[in-house]
């Protein structure tokens, strides 16, 4: 449930229903809207039921309503206000479409600062790279590991530009915290639980990639994992689902932006390069993504991906990269954005 308090009402009695609410084994999670500040309550269905008729005889609540859908703190009725995610100072669901490129994966320092240096001036102020590579094939080139976070973070210091990368493995946390700057969950772990509590209790932004087979209410109830466990900065991400289609790598479900932008106040982006697999589909896909509401694009950059160890068929190249972020402009701008 949600409680709204009243416009009024004092730190003692905020601090009186949030000690009720922890009276009744309850979780209360405070988001300090625009016109009102709200409660969320986390619990048993029991112990809410049970705590609903005392809340409600609190003085300065103003009301206590029930969120019916299985996801409470993700959604709209928890909090109207879009969520902007800020990622040392670049802000991810404001007005401006963010750019997140580069390489598929972190393969050695010159490749990557090169591939830097193009993507920045190309209008990405967002770098990507895969340190560690989650790959079908065990025999498949896995990534360069800490060593791969060392060449990100070099990066950042080179260009000014903040750093994403997937997280695999929960013990791999304290690394990540030290040289990431947005913890990327990626597709295959969406539902590793484990993995989403401890990307939870981070202060780090976190990129969470929906699974290709994981349905909306599945993937809000991954991102509920995150918010509960405390913490609120989740960047959604949709990468294409599986389907029967075999012409392209994935079907990229472009419906889902507008429609979780309706059940959630999260920012959600677009991933074009894993959606479709294949290069020239990349930009049509992109301007589609932001005309439907995407707040970011998260594209695959390569200055010569012939010779990519991952991803080289969807890897634009950093001339492609250029041309599509000044043909985006005037696409984000009819639906009210900038790039």
């Amino acid at each position: 449930m949600i409680i709204v308090l009243k416009i009024n009402i004092s730190q003692e009695q905020k601090e009186h229903v949030i000690q009720l609410l922890e009276e009744h084994g309850l979780k209360a999670v405070v988001s300090h809207g625009v016109e009102r500040t709200i409660v969320g309550v986390i619990g048993s269905e029991e112990n809410v039921l049970k705590a609903k008729p005392h809340v409600e005889a609190l003085e300065g609540v103003e009301s206590v309503v029930r969120i019916l859908k299985p996801f409470k703190l993700v959604s709209r009725e928890f909090k109207k206000e879009d969520t902007v995610v800020d990622v040392r100072g670049v802000k991810i669901g404001a007005r401006r479409v963010v750019a997140i490129a580069g390489p598929c994966s972190v393969e050695n320092k010159k490749m990557m600062f090169e591939i830097a240096d193009e993507v920045k001036k190309g209008g990405a102020t967002i770098l990507r790279g895969g340190a560690y590579k989650p790959r079908t094939s065990p025999y498949a080139f896995q990534g360069l590991g800490r060593h791969g976070l060392e060449i990100l973070a070099e990066a950042r210091e080179r260009t000014g530009m903040p750093v994403c990368t997937e997280i695999m493995d929960t013990r791999d946390i304290e690394a990540f915290e030290e040289f990431a700057d947005i913890l990327q969950v990626g597709a295959r772990n969406v539902q590793n639980f484990n993995l989403l509590k401890e990307v939870g209790k981070s202060k780090k932004p976190v990129l969470l990639k929906r699974g290709m087979m994981t349905t909306i209410t599945e993937y809000l109830m991954a991102a509920e994992y995150i918010l509960s466990n405390g913490n609120p900065n989740v960047i959604l991400c949709e990468r294409g689902i599986r389907t029967f289609e075999d012409m392209t790598r994935n079907t990229l479900d472009l419906s889902a932006i507008p429609l979780i932008k309706s059940l959630s106040h999260l920012p959600i982006i677009s991933d074009p390069s894993h959606g479709t697999g294949k290069r020239d589909l990349i930009p049509p896909m992109a301007k589609a993504s932001v005309a439907c509401g995407a707040d970011g694009l998260i594209l695959e950059v390569h200055n010569c991906p012939e010779k990519a160890l991952s991803d080289g068929a969807q890897s634009l190249y950093p001339s492609m990269f250029v041309k599509l972020m000044e043909e985006l402009k005037p696409v984000a701008h009819a639906v009210g954005r900038e790039i």
